[in-house]
């Protein structure tokens, strides 16, 4: 990448040698992996490219040391994306009635369906924190049909994960995307009522269930009908979002 890339070529244009070393990188083994290019950090695939350099970057572990590099190093762009949230429901009870180990084995399981099937729909790993996974679908990065592919990943990771129960959820809007932080302490992210409103719409998701909103829905119902229209109330909203909600009984009758 050259020292010239800037957000809207990354974000919006779609810089093509970062979208390669996606498609690369995301073949070779093992989690956790740099944001942006899916450069492993673990396991063969980590020791391979770090030779190359492509180590964690020490102000911002979450991305290797050339993207950190060649990124902007603050500031960001508002822009549409496509936002997923996964969330592993009873999570403090199955701690509770299991021991530590196997509870960590349990969500480490989770997190490696969760990244495999988000990353396989050209999603960028956002935030795996306690019993959640949330990812950004970025049109720079995943291409013009970004919202629709954030649905898609959402209802794929759901089937992905029945063994646990897990409510997922997804939205699309505009959001900040970019370096924020400051200091030793900066990371690649989005904010902003999109995100809200996706998080809130997870919370709503019982297990087994995908909850999309409708904008969303509409790019994926002829072939996931069976979605059930409600209108959700949002804290901190004036105005209810509608949604349609699918069930995993209701994808497997429909399938």
């Amino acid at each position: 990448m050259p020292k010239t890339l800037d957000w809207q070529a990354v974000l919006v244009d779609g810089y093509e040698p970062l979208r390669k070393a996606q498609r690369l990188f995301r073949r070779l083994p093992h989690d956790p992996r740099c944001k942006m290019c899916q450069n492993p950090f673990a396991g063969f695939g980590g020791k391979l490219v770090g030779w190359m350099g492509r180590k964690p970057s020490r102000k911002n572990p979450n991305l290797c040391q050339y993207c950190f590099d060649h990124l902007p190093t603050s500031g960001g762009l508002e822009i549409d994306i496509g936002i997923v949230f996964a969330d592993v429901r009873g999570s403090t009870t199955m701690g509770e009635q299991t021991s530590a180990t196997d509870f960590a084995d349990r969500l480490n399981r989770f997190y490696a369906t969760a990244t495999d099937v988000l990353i396989r729909h050209d999603g960028i790993i956002d935030k795996l924190i306690g019993d959640e996974v949330m990812a950004l679908f970025i049109g720079g990065l995943a291409g013009p049909d970004y919202r629709r592919k954030a649905a898609l990943a959402a209802l794929d990771l759901a089937a992905a994960v029945d063994e646990l129960p897990v409510g997922v959820a997804a939205n699309a809007g505009v959001a900040f995307v970019g370096n924020v932080g400051s200091g030793s302490v900066v990371d690649f992210t989005a904010l902003g009522d999109a995100v809200n409103v996706g998080a809130r719409l997870q919370s709503h998701a019982s297990p087994g269930e995908v909850v999309l909103a409708s904008e969303l829905y509409e790019l994926v119902a002829a072939d996931h009908p069976g979605g059930r229209a409600e209108r959700v109330a949002v804290r901190g909203r004036d105005e209810p979002v509608d949604v349609s909600v699918i069930s995993a009984g209701a994808r497997h009758a429909a399938s």
